[in-house]
């Protein structure tokens, strides 16, 4: 195949997996809408419902389409195209609300859009081949699961609402504590993938891993993609754009503070890297931002009607009783009559 038709074919692939991850994103989002608050049994019902198999086959065509499209293409390329993925869920997500995409939406899209192309163009990728080590891996994971542990139970200030504790604003920040959850468990995961493949290929620095320290990594890779995807279902109880937005946002972020911090990658622009990066996730969190308080407002609760008595007259306050008034007494029960008055009265009728 010619570099030009794999470019083309790289760039359908693409959006093929955008569009998935968006109507993925999409049904997660009513699906969270409609079902019950978390809590026992809340798993089970949902394992239950068909849209949420939808959901995971849509994700899963997703994934599909984008490695497809990195072996045809480059990452510089595939990477920047998989933001899309919130262009195109918006339009999705009102026109199944019903409703248009507001203006405010639309220019934070555009922001976290900017600013996640600004910031995925000035990471370098690994070199092929480069991976975690093993033990690397491990200390990855297990630093990976305890901040996604605080972030999913609230502790970290992502994941609290407003001082004020609104409801709107707790439920808000705890689904942006959720997606930024869900988007380190995929970049980690995608990270762990890379290493179980050279685990795999015998690529791995050091000696040959043994075959239950390759299962390990497997068991964890399944872990983070299976919690990644529950995170984003609970994110999605806050709304669809912005806690989109985070996850699309954390992913690469978490993915490039591995390949900065492990892997020698540097920023492309060299030491100008560092401030253009910084700006690029100071736009991207301007475009949350936005996309927070852009959303078509909720209904208000209808007022229940109080019940009114048919020709019904209103009644006017007891007044005080006075000396004089005599209505406000109620009046003496009648005394039986005795003997000696009840025979005249009868004669008086005889006669």
């Amino acid at each position: 195949m010619s570099p030009v038709a794999g470019t083309v074919l790289a760039v359908l692939l693409s959006l093929v997996s955008a569009a998935g991850y968006a109507l993925a994103a999409v049904a997660q989002a009513r699906l969270a809408a409609s079902s019950a608050p978390a809590g026992r049994g809340a798993l089970r019902a949902l394992l239950a419902r068909g849209q949420w198999w939808w959901a995971v086959g849509l994700n899963a065509a997703g994934a599909l389409a984008h490695v497809a499209a990195l072996h045809y293409g480059p990452l510089t390329l595939v990477q920047p195209l998989g933001a899309l993925t919130l262009v195109a869920a918006l339009p999705l997500g009102a026109y199944c609300a019903r409703r248009r995409v507001t203006r405010t939406e639309w220019r934070g899209a555009l922001l976290t859009l900017g600013g996640l192309v600004g910031l995925v163009a000035m990471t370098g990728p690994a070199e092929p081949g480069e991976a975690l080590s093993l033990r690397e891996a491990l200390i990855v994971a297990a630093a990976t699961a305890l901040l996604i542990a605080a972030l999913a139970s609230g502790r970290l200030p992502h994941g609290r609402g407003t001082e004020g504790g609104s409801k709107s604003g707790g439920k808000g920040g705890r689904g942006l504590g959720h997606a930024t959850a869900s988007g380190i468990a995929s970049g980690v995961g995608s990270a762990l993938t890379q290493t179980l493949t050279a685990a795999l290929a015998l690529e791995l620095p050091g000696k040959e891993p043994v075959w239950w320290q390759t299962a390990v990594l497997a068991v964890l890779i399944s872990g983070f993609a299976v919690g990644g995807l529950l995170l984003s279902q609970a994110a999605y109880r806050g709304g669809l754009a912005a806690p989109l937005a985070v996850v699309n946002l954390s992913n690469p972020a978490a993915a490039a503070i591995i390949g900065v911090a492990l892997l020698g990658e540097t920023f492309r622009a060299g030491a100008w890297g560092w401030p253009i990066a910084a700006g690029a996730s100071l736009v991207a969190a301007r475009g949350v931002v936005l996309l927070t308080k852009g959303g078509a407002p909720a209904p208000e609760a209808t007022p229940v009607p109080s019940t009114v008595v048919a020709e019904s007259r209103p009644v006017s306050p007891p007044r005080p009783a006075t000396a004089t008034d005599l209505s406000a007494f109620p009046a003496p029960l009648p005394l039986p009559l005795s003997v000696s008055e009840v025979e005249p009265a009868r004669a008086s009728v005889h006669g």
